[in-house]
């Protein structure tokens, strides 16, 4: 004997009053629910301490392989939102020459907005230069003789160094006018320094690492006592 076929269960749907009811507080436990997935879902909101992607340029010269590079202290996207004074802090082998901007002031001689390009001498180069004594009177006792060194060092704009070159020469603060040409790899200035880890960007900066003291020699330097390395 043939039993006629179960008709399909559909979906329980609430009728009535009482099931609008229960509709209603089923919706009131969901919503807590669809709220939290709907915050939890959405974009996450970047921090505001979050660095930008830099587009600073890489720093070029056979010094650079020894100074900070990627996340490293330092490394040249770092520099490229610091502000001049505080960017040479963080480079390593520029300590004499950091110590003697910060402490002489020099740069606030520098037209307001203008910008600066450094031409910086490496620890090595001044050590080559000056005794420890004759830099220790300088520092201390002839400041002014300092600050026109100091000046013989910077140059009025952010100027790479590939728009040195082109131009051919840079007039430095002290009213020097110094020649640059493109020797291979790196720049020759005048007849004394080379650039060797030149394009450093900082804020409304450039920053380029020298091998030699330019400007003339304080008249207290004797000539003896170098401890060059």
């Amino acid at each position: 004997m043939s039993h006629p076929a179960t008709p399909p269960r559909h979906p329980r749907r609430f009728r009535g009053p009482h099931g609008a009811r229960r509709a209603r507080r089923t919706f009131g436990l969901l919503l807590p629910t669809l709220l939290l997935a709907a915050c939890t879902s959405s974009p996450a909101t970047p921090r505001p301490d979050a660095a930008p992607a830099s587009t600073a340029p890489q720093p070029t010269g056979p010094l650079c392989a020894a100074l900070p590079t990627g996340t490293d202290p330092g490394n040249p996207s770092f520099l490229a939102g610091q502000p001049v004074d505080q960017a040479l802090r963080w480079i390593p082998t520029l300590t004499t020459f950091e110590a003697a901007l910060r402490t002489n002031g020099v740069l606030t001689d520098l037209p307001a907005g203008d910008g600066v390009t450094v031409l910086a001498p490496s620890d090595d180069a001044f050590a080559a230069t000056f005794s420890e004594d004759n830099w220790d009177d300088l520092m201390t006792h002839h400041t002014d003789q300092l600050r026109t060194l100091l000046k013989a060092h910077l140059i009025t704009g952010s100027h790479p160094i590939a728009d040195l070159t082109t131009a051919g020469t840079a007039t430095t603060l002290d009213g020097v006018t110094v020649t640059v040409t493109r020797t291979g790899p790196t720049a020759r200035l005048g007849d004394r320094a080379d650039t060797v880890c030149a394009d450093y960007q900082a804020t409304n900066a450039r920053i380029h690492i020298i091998n030699a003291v330019l400007g003339p020699l304080p008249v207290t330097a004797d000539g003896t006592g170098h401890r060059a390395h």
